[in-house]
């Protein structure tokens, strides 16, 4: 009978939810007693749960089938699972876990009969533990780990890279995560902290950065997992936050990463924590502390961490037309701050508070890495990147319910380029030569972008027989408002004559815009922005799920779950959403003995859309009356559905408009030009799909055995496979004619004669004529509708249809320290991810053919070797080694304009998307990523002494990352525009633009109590 307790408890608990915000770390434990002589289930054996760090102890007594399972723990503390005296067994056999959010973590004790001696304990310890509940494809990284590992910065996410199944990601933008699971683009992977979302929605990034300093652990769950997790068709990262316990602890650290002259030259940029590239002048300061500990002792408890990061960077404006020669200096900041309250208000019921604040500002002084980059100080920006949680948990621990809820309030600010200088126009300045002499004043664009986002969770369990049902409900609510598109107060590009430059020069690197327009320059080019206000909409996200964890047997688990997902930005094309998202998912777990298991899953598995696809679609469109008279013509045609309401699919977004004038005096004030919206071109207007959106989903199969060989080495060995539907894509309604090179004439000859040629448009006219290429205007006379004023050459939708397929082995040893003084993980990937598109902006090479683009994923490798060993010689020094080697990523083969006067064979034109992918037209007669880049390894090495003081341990370390030197093409975290994966075909020699870092040292100290 359900409890009135339980009842009256949960009427003062969703009073209090209703009134302050709330976070899920609910958490179980499932102890597996076994006779050690028999191999048989120890039945109403007594043990003691207890968590000494927070007060908590629970006795039980286990089963028919030998378990006892607590649900609705707490993560915080260690937990000690204990024996108690009997008849039948020694008494005091012990294990001890550390809890992770939203999991039931497993423990196998074998139980030794009275008078036999010797006691075996197995899974006692941290990541040796064998999972005996489902079929969950995972791998962890507790604080022990992390604080010993060599990590750049203390950036966790950048540690995953140790775990199987990821690897550093090939990104579309230089924020992008660094990481990839399954090969998949790193925005498809779901963020969570202590199991709530941490997902920067409008693409799909961490939205706060979790540092080292508040983490407890972190998960990977790549195939497999509970249908208490959703809303991606690939992986989840799951951070565990710590807490305080009953003893006062903390750290103060600082860490220095000083760069030149003791890392390595390199001809190449480096990366900073942001993805942005830096030069070899790049150096880091990071100060922090945290202090954790009781207010109430066994009661309440609290933990708090600050950190501190300071990038430096100096960068080169090379303008000597202008007089300039000079350097400026940037200076990133990131400010995280953390706390987190735990109070156990009864011995069933917890509850908890976290809040997260983080201020990240990328500084872009203008400048670049080396000779050339003419950007002033003036047109410098920053990149803002704030965020703030808010939230608080409640639990309930009973013997046959338990109950988990929360309500989570998130804010995150992204504006990608805030200007440095006061609100005003941008020049380019061109020299008589016609080349770019100076960039000055705003710069350029518009990119602020507002998400608020309120999420609750609910979840019930209750213990029936051999039976744990789990009922709960999940929803998520985003609003957006974006400010984006061009610079409403005008950007310019001017020809100045040498007097008129010889007069700016005085200004040196002061020089603004107005210095140059008050000159009443000649105008080359002039365009505004005619709708600069902020515009957005929501996104709904829910989420039911029942499951049932059925205990058939003592040796034999069967998890049969039921998910139910819907995403309310399928709704924003021209049909309704997305409803029947229903999402079954069965797993087995066998286990022959105590020292092994065999686990199968298989489920599908639905993702949500990012809302960059919905915003994209608004800011490039527009209801001008040439571009709804195309879209009607497209209508007839059938090409878009016949009935489908247009206004459902059309939207007023940005415009940059192009006036014609000749001087500066002579251009129209942008509140002048608004007229031009109904008669402006576009090279491409994109518009809400009317055919719908569909939902991402994945088909994942599984099967793998674990096997504790000893008390302190595990083995495993994992097969999984993954077929992925729905994923985006752009496709172009007003596409032309399919074009294919006349490959006959693709002949050295040929080549050789075209690369003689003087200039490009010479050679596009000896191309055109042989077949290879063909121009604009005879693609666009093969186009379904023609362009006319007011309409778009490139009518583009994101549809819903891409597929992708992942096949892998994976084969495991990790050990712990145990005893003795040393510790590894060692890991083997054999994998293969092909897809027909890498991200929201991939579109066709030719005429939507996404049948041609079948091929390996930009991130894709076929072999990854991870090995990470910890030696403890001395008392106080830990040594760490580790070691990534990875088989080459794909190459695009694009085409040479210094053979074909142009990279845009087919004459279709670019499309916006192609900044980010890199996609463009293909070399005649390759394949999508056809190509490999050689093997990349990295050899990392960590050092830690701690010597005691002052009631705790003063610690020295040093970090060298990438101790041989090795110069790396490939594996290491990159933007795809920017990578060594798009070369040019025809046998061009390779050209390498950019490499893994150079070895490089971090050195830092810290004191712990």
């Amino acid at each position: 009978m359900f409890p009135s307790r339980f009842l009256l408890s949960a009427s003062v608990l969703a009073v209090a939810t209703l009134a302050t915000p709330a976070h899920a770390q609910q958490a179980g434990i499932q102890i597996a007693l076994v006779d050690a002589s028999t191999n048989q289930p120890a039945a109403d054996v007594e043990v003691r749960i207890e968590n000494a760090d927070i007060g908590f102890s629970r006795t039980a007594r286990s089963d028919e089938k030998g378990f006892v399972r607590v649900e609705g723990l707490t993560t915080a503390g260690t937990y000690r699972v204990t024996t108690l005296s009997g008849d039948r067994y020694e008494a005091d056999q012990q294990a001890s876990v550390s809890l992770r959010a939203n999991f039931t973590s497993s423990v196998t004790l074998r139980l030794a009969p009275v008078g036999t001696g010797t006691i075996v304990v197995t899974g006692a310890r941290g990541i040796t533990r064998l999972n005996t509940v489902n079929a969950e494809v995972s791998a962890s990284l507790g604080k022990e780990e992390l604080m010993v590992l060599p990590i750049e910065g203390r950036d966790v996410l950048g540690s995953l890279v140790r775990l199987p199944n990821v690897v550093p990601s090939t990104g579309f933008f230089p924020e992008a995560p660094s990481i990839s699971i399954n090969g998949s683009n790193g925005l498809d992977t779901n963020y969570l902290l202590d199991g709530l979302d941490n997902n920067e929605n409008f693409l799909g990034g961490l939205k706060f950065p979790v540092p080292l300093g508040f983490t407890r652990e972190v998960t990977v769950l790549a195939n497999s997992y509970s249908v208490a997790y959703g809303r991606t068709a690939n992986g989840v990262v799951n951070y565990t936050s710590p807490s305080g316990s009953n003893d006062l602890s903390g750290e103060v650290y600082a860490l220095v990463r000083p760069g030149r002259p003791l890392d390595a030259k390199s001809p190449f940029p480096r990366r900073d924590l942001s993805g942005n590239a830096v030069g070899e002048s790049f150096e880091r300061y990071q100060a922090g502390a945290s202090i954790g500990g009781p207010i109430v002792r066994d009661k309440t408890f609290f933990y708090a961490n600050f950190e501190y990061t300071r990038d430096r960077n100096v960068q080169v404006v090379d303008a000597p037309v202008l007089g300039v020669v000079d350097t400026v200096t940037g200076n990133n900041e990131f400010y995280l701050g953390s706390i987190r309250l735990d109070h156990r208000l009864t011995e069933d019921w917890t509850l908890g508070l976290r809040a997260n604040f983080g201020r990240v500002t990328i500084d872009r002084p203008g400048g670049g890495l080396g000779g050339g980059n003419v950007t002033f100080p003036s047109a410098g920006s920053d990149q803002d990147r704030f965020s703030t949680l808010v939230a608080a948990t409640a639990s309930y621990s009973g013997d046959e319910w338990s109950y988990d809820g929360a309500l989570q309030f998130s804010r995150f600010r992204w504006d990608y380029g805030k200007p440095k200088g006061p609100a005003g126009p941008q020049v380019v300045i061109r020299d008589p030569s016609g080349q770019t002499a100076g960039v000055v004043g705003h710069p350029g664009f518009v990119f602020n972008d507002l998400e608020e986002t309120w999420q609750t969770t609910h979840r019930l369990q209750r213990k029936l027989g051999s039976h744990k049902l789990s009922l709960g409900g999940d929803v998520i609510h985003s609003d957006f408002a974006l400010l984006g598109g061009g610079n409403p107060d005008g950007n310019y590009t001017v020809d100045l004559t040498a007097p008129q430059l010889a007069a700016l020069s005085a200004k040196a690197l002061d020089l603004t815009a107005q210095d140059v327009l008050a000159l009443n320059p000649a105008v080359a080019n002039y365009s505004v922005e005619l709708r600069p206000q902020s515009f957005g909409t929501g996104q709904t996200q829910l989420a039911v799920y029942l499951e049932d964890e059925w205990q058939l047997s003592p040796k034999l688990t069967a998890t049969l779950g039921l998910r139910w997902d819907y995403d309310s930005l399928t709704a924003k094309g021209g049909k309704g959403g997305d409803y029947d998202n229903f999402a079954p998912r069965f797993s087995l777990n066998y286990r022959p003995d105590a020292r092994s298991t065999l686990r199968f899953g298989a489920g599908l598995f639905y993702g949500k859309l990012s809302y960059a696809v919905i915003s994209d679609a608004l800011q490039r469109n527009t209801t001008s009356p040439g571009f709804l008279t195309q879209l009607g013509q497209l209508q007839s045609l059938g090409i878009i559905p016949a009935g489908t309401d247009l206004s459902r699919v059309t939207f007023d977004g940005n415009l940059t408009v192009s006036p014609s004038c000749a001087t500066v005096s002579a251009c129209p004030a942008p509140d002048q030009v608004q007229a031009l919206r109904d008669t402006a071109t576009l090279g491409e207007g994109r518009i809400l799909n009317p055919n719908g959106y569909q939902s991402p989903w994945s088909l994942q199969l599984s099967g793998g055995y674990q096997f504790q060989a000893t008390d302190t080495i595990t083995l495993s060995a994992d097969v999984i496979y993954s077929r992925s539907h729905n994923l985006v894509r752009l496709r172009d309604l007003n596409a032309p004619a399919p074009f294919t090179p006349n490959l006959a004439n693709l002949t050295a000859a040929n080549i050789a004669l075209l690369q003689s040629q003087p200039d490009n448009a010479t050679r596009f006219a000896l191309a055109r004529s042989l077949g290879l290429v063909r121009s604009q205007a005879d693609a666009d006379a093969t186009r379904p509708v023609a362009l006319i004023p007011g309409g778009a050459r490139q009518i583009t939708v994101s549809e819903t249809a891409g597929e992708a397929e992942y096949k892998a082995l994976i084969l495991q040893v990790n050990k712990v320290r145990g005893s003795d003084n040393y510790a590894f993980r060692l890991s083997y990937t054999l994998s293969k991810l092909t897809n027909d598109t890498d991200d929201i902006n991939f579109r066709a090479a030719n005429a939507n053919d996404f049948s041609t683009e079948w091929g390996p994923s930009a991130n894709d490798r076929r072999h990854v070797i991870s090995a990470v060993g910890y030696l403890y010689p001395l008392e106080g020094l830990t040594l760490s080694v580790a070691g990534l080697f990875q088989s080459g990523q794909p190459v695009n083969l694009v085409p040479d304009a210094r053979i074909f006067g142009t990279q845009d064979l087919n004459g279709d034109g670019a499309s916006f998307g192609e900044n980010f992918v890199g996609n463009s037209d293909r070399y005649p007669g390759t394949k999508r990523n056809s190509a490999r880049l050689p093997w990349s390894a990295t050899v990392d090495l960590g050092i830690r002494y701690a010597l005691p003081g002052f009631g705790g341990r003063f610690e020295v370390s040093a970090d060298v990352f990438n101790v041989f030197n090795t110069n790396n093409e490939s594996g290491f975290a990159n933007a795809a525009t920017t990578s060594n994966q798009v070369q040019f075909g025809g046998g061009v020699p390779f050209v390498q633009r950019n490499a893994g870092p150079p070895r490089q040292f971090q050195f830092g100290a810290a004191y712990k109590f």
